[in-house]
This record gives C-alpha cells, structure tokens and sequence, in this order.
C-alpha cells in the first residue's frame, strides 16, 4: 500500500501516519529525511542539493524529484507513507508524472482537514512535561487540558518548546500549507481531482475529533 498524507502543522498527522505505519508496516518517508539522508551518504543527488542549500538557495525540483523517488524505490519496496511532499502545484503535478513513469501505483491519498486558526492554537497551545514529553498536553485541547501548569498525566511541570510560540513562523508555514491556487493545498486538491477520475482514492479526515476517533475513521476507509 502507497500512501500520500497531507495536513497543516497542528492536525496530528504525525500521530496518525505513525498509526499507519505500523498497522500496515509500511516505510515512513518524510522530507527533510530525505535531504538529511542523501547529504550524509554523498550520493549525486545529495551532493548537487548541498551545494543549492550550501549557497542558500532552494533545492529546484528537478533534483527533489529523483532523489524522492529513488527513496520511495528503495525504502518502500513493502510500501510507504509519504509525508511532507510535495508542497506546492507543481511538485504534485511532477511527482505523479514521476510516479506513473516509475509503475509505481499511488493507492490513497489522505487530507486531514482543520481549520488554520485551530491548527495555530493547537500549536502554540502544546506544553510539554518535563518527565516525559510524550504525557499529552494542550490548553486549547479539552481533552488534553493540564491542570493548571502542571501535567495531566503525572502532575509534572511543563514548560513550552520555543518554535511552538513563534507565531510568525507558523503563519509562514501556514501560508504555504492553506494556499489553495499554488501552494500545498492546491497539490491535494491536485490528488483529489485525480481521484474523481478514477486514478487514486482520496480520503478526508476531520481533523477535530479525538485521536483516536480520527484513527477509526481512517482505518475504516483504508480498509
């Protein structure tokens, strides 16, 4: 099974496409992995991204394709889960073409719907503890909410991570997720045209319900 994810920082598709993963174990290819990984192993590709990202510039498409389907070659033999690409209009249109030259097959693509005020409170409303920052807390999530300034969960401090109360480089990566003539919405919507068409399924999640009843709808509609 191939999966495609799509979702604004705050909708927990982290949390979800992990859940993914590992029910039908498949590789999780994210991204900024993929540059990491290629830089680190000198590959070709990963030498001509190093020199774009060395000079500050951009990596252009033309080398982030490749280097996104030679990991979902390699890595995704049993199936993958692609998380975080693409990002605008072109990419998508770039990365079926890519796809359908390869005879890889795209099964599902996944939308996890919220709205962006939502998405930014969730964000900035995380708090992590100090025992253990996988104890769930959120002020503006009812059903995470800490007592006060201490952990639900055990009772701990909590303290916030510094990039979560940057509120204008979330609107920035907002800016580009929520843009729905050439940004990364737009390449969703790219994917649900083509599954009217018959060429993937795509699937939408509403991304204010719990976690776990985010994962029971989507299980359901993978199955």
């Amino acid at each position: 099974m191939n999966i495609l994810i799509f979702g604004p920082n705050g909708s927990g598709k982290g949390t979800q496409g992990e859940l993914v993963k590992q029910k039908y174990n498949l590789a999780h290819i994210e991204s900024g992995a993929i540059f990491r990984e290629n830089i680190k192993g000198g590959t070709e590709l990963g030498k001509q991204a190093k020199a774009y990202i060395d000079r500050g510039d951009l990596v252009p498409d033309s080398i982030t394709i490749p280097m996104v389907l030679d990991t979902l070659k390699t890595k995704g033999e049993n199936g993958w889960l692609l998380d975080g690409f693409p990002r605008n209009m072109v990419q998508a249109e770039m990365l079926w073409d890519a796809l359908q030259k390869a005879g890889i097959k795209l099964d599902y693509v996944i939308e996890i719907l919220l709205p962006r005020e939502i998405a930014r409170n969730r964000i900035m409303g995380r708090r992590l503890c100090q025992n253990n920052n996988n104890h769930p807390n959120n002020i503006f999530i009812d059903a995470i909410k800490p007592n006060g300034d201490k952990c639900r969960v055990c009772g701990g401090d909590l303290s916030t991570r510094a990039d979560d109360q940057d509120e204008a480089a979330i609107n920035k990566r907002h800016d580009i997720y929520y843009n729905t003539e050439n940004g990364t919405l737009a390449a969703a919507y790219y994917f649900k045209k083509l599954a009217a068409d018959g060429q993937t399924k795509y699937i939408e999640l509403d991304g204010q319900g719990t976690i776990d009843a985010i994962k029971e709808d989507l299980l359901s509609k993978l199955a």
